[in-house]
């Protein structure tokens, strides 16, 4: 196993235990069922993508760097930041909510959130196996082209399609009403992002401009 397999199993093991202990705290109590499952979720739906990822020496290279810190454009520094802080705050808001009684998600609606971050890992290993190019910066890598097949012939965006749904889902998921609040503002950061990220494929990758001309929806199939 090379270095940066074991980077990223040490990223799926302390990425699990950051979540359980931002929740548990959160909340005050570790009887909280909501974030037990949410965890037994993300860490099933993580497992097969954080080994095809390692399996991947180009895929590995590029999620390997990710934040603010790895962009190399001011713009994109500062929207990363504005998605992480509320995704950070999509677990410490329901933790609260869970300590405080704050809102109420109906048990049934919990596992559809639970569902829908099934659903959107399940999503994220669908694009991975489409495109080796998938970085987690906004970069054009060495050979890299325009990738549209599979979950990019319905939206240019299935990445950031598959983090909307997990970020819905957390906070269902967890059982907080209040919850959504960050959830959304996380997706409206990846809408800006996408904005930009599209102008700058548009400016440097070679074909992008007529991908975008055949598939016209950013996120949602059908809606926008």
């Amino acid at each position: 196993m090379t270095s940066a397999q074991q980077k990223a199993w040490l990223w799926f093991g302390a990425s699990l235990a950051l979540m359980a202990l931002v929740l548990l705290l959160a909340a005050g109590t570790v009887r909280y069922w909501h974030a037990w499952a949410c965890l037994g979720v993300t860490a099933a739906a993580n497992l097969p993508l954080t080994r095809y990822i390692a399996g991947n020496p180009r895929l590995l290279e590029s999620r390997m760097r990710a934040g603010p810190s790895a962009e190399r454009r001011p713009i994109q520094k500062l929207i990363v930041l504005c998605v992480m802080l509320p995704a950070l705050a999509v677990l410490i808001v329901p933790g609260l909510d869970r300590r405080f009684g704050w809102s109420h998600v109906p048990a049934w609606l919990a596992v559809v959130g639970d569902a829908l971050i099934l659903l959107g890992m399940a999503l994220a290993y669908r694009v991975f196996r489409e495109n080796a190019f998938g970085s987690a910066t906004i970069e054009i890598g060495a050979g890299q082209r325009v990738v549209s097949t599979g979950p990019y012939a319905i939206v240019r965006h299935p990445m950031y399609a598959s983090a909307a749904l997990y970020f819905i889902g957390m906070a269902l998921g967890l059982g907080s009403w209040w919850g959504l609040v960050p959830a959304l503002l996380a997706v409206l950061g990846l809408v800006w992002r996408l904005f930009d990220e599209e102008t700058f494929l548009a400016e440097n990758l070679p074909g992008y401009p007529d991908y975008c001309a055949r598939v016209r929806r950013h996120l949602i199939p059908g809606i926008f």
